[in-house]
């Protein structure tokens, strides 16, 4: 069944839309916090928008008490991404999950279609619409291949799931709302029914610059953030502290612990969208990929047996896109050994970019019962107490 106009919310930049979801309490990103993971600075957004040409959507769907789930577009550049393609990999920490396309991007190492992020049982959905989308345009009306690439984190504890109303019509509204500059985060889009941690999660990004001595280069991540753990910040060791991590009841046999057997075992998972203006291909793009991990691992996750935890890498440099059709491929690339710098700036955007979706989350009431928002004067409370942040 369709879903009424009324429950397809979009949320673009920092729009009424946005604030309004935003409402339990002042929510606020890391660095407000003291929180600034690392020794690179951030972009001007410290956002995946602050690689040039890079666009995000989201589109949130809400409706009653059963429906709490979304979808979120990344689109890396403003031509036809079929038309125009650019180097990707992708590099799978823990494969507990369903990312379509994969194979095709493997094997070739180029995105032909932006990347969408959604729940679960909604991939299929939204590939179908994605790929609809990109075979409307009049420029591909001879087209009889394309491949959609859809992420997923499962958000049933808040969501209805198996439901999936108007999946199809929120990518659209996701695409079609994409824009450069600041990014909602939180409880919204691909984020709207997920859990972090045993608090509320969501979307989160973060940019770093690389100096002029280290390439001048802008290296963005983007997280749908889903997963759980022992929740560290900045090494201080925040879910310890809060008395909710995984594990919880074994160390601490008479404590209530996290809520639910999925938290209690760290399970969960996390998309990982990395995008750079940095000339790589795919063989380097993976080895990015792979970095984005690390940047997970600070934060407390241990990659649980059930939780899927997938990165997807891209290059937005003109000089290593590549046309439909071209014979030859041709164009510079980093070598290997300029390559650190670009590393050291991804684990420090991705650690960040989930601090900002845990952070900026909002509590959501919905089929199964209430996640609560981190309580950041807590938060801060244990940074001060270990000399944590800035």
């Amino acid at each position: 069944m369709p879903v009424a106009p009324a429950l397809l919310t979009v949320a673009t930049l920092l729009g009424a839309s946005v604030l309004s979801a935003q409402s339990d309490g002042a929510r606020l990103r890391a660095r407000a916090l003291g929180v600034a993971p690392g020794v690179f600075a951030p972009g001007a957004y410290n956002a995946i928008t602050d690689v040039s040409g890079v666009r995000v959507g989201h589109a949130t769907v809400r409706a009653g008490d059963s429906l709490r789930t979304g979808v979120t577009v990344v689109v890396p550049h403003g031509g036809d991404v079929y038309r125009t393609r650019v180097p990707a990999a992708i590099h799978v920490g823990n494969g507990f999950g369903k990312l379509l396309g994969v194979t095709q991007v493997r094997e070739l190492g180029e995105l032909e279609t932006p990347i969408a992020l959604t729940c679960t049982l909604c991939i299929w959905q939204v590939g179908d619409a994605l790929a609809q989308s990109m075979l409307e345009r009049s420029e591909n009306r001879s087209v009889r291949s394309i491949n959609p690439v859809v992420g997923e984190t499962n958000d049933g504890g808040l969501n209805a799931i198996r439901t999936r109303p108007g999946i199809g019509d929120a990518l659209r509204a996701a695409l079609s709302s994409a824009d450069t500059g600041p990014v909602a985060e939180g409880s919204v889009g691909a984020g709207t029914g997920t859990s972090m941690f045993g608090w509320k999660g969501g979307m989160g990004t973060s940019s770093r610059q690389l100096p002029a001595g280290a390439g001048g280069h802008t290296v963005g991540v983007l997280v749908q953030g889903n997963f759980g753990g022992v929740l560290q910040v900045m090494g201080a060791p925040v879910g310890r502290e809060l008395g909710r991590f995984a594990f919880q009841r074994l160390v601490q046999p008479r404590s209530d612990g996290p809520g639910d057997a999925q938290a209690e075992r760290g399970d969960g998972s996390i998309m990982i969208v990395v995008a750079t203006d940095a000339p790589l291909g795919e063989r380097n793009l993976e080895r990015v990929a792979a970095r984005a991990i690390m940047g997970l691992a600070r934060t407390g996750s241990s990659a649980s047996n059930g939780s899927g935890d997938y990165v997807i890498a891209f290059s937005t440099a003109e000089s290593v896109r590549r046309g439909t059709g071209t014979a030859t491929v041709a164009g510079e690339e980093l070598g290997n050994e300029q390559m650190s710098a670009v590393f050291q700036a991804v684990v420090e955007a991705t650690e960040e970019a989930i601090y900002n979706a845990l952070f900026m989350a909002t509590t959501e009431q919905g089929r199964a019962g209430r996640v609560e928002a981190i309580d950041l004067d807590a938060v801060r409370g244990v940074l001060r107490k270990y000399g944590a942040g800035r």
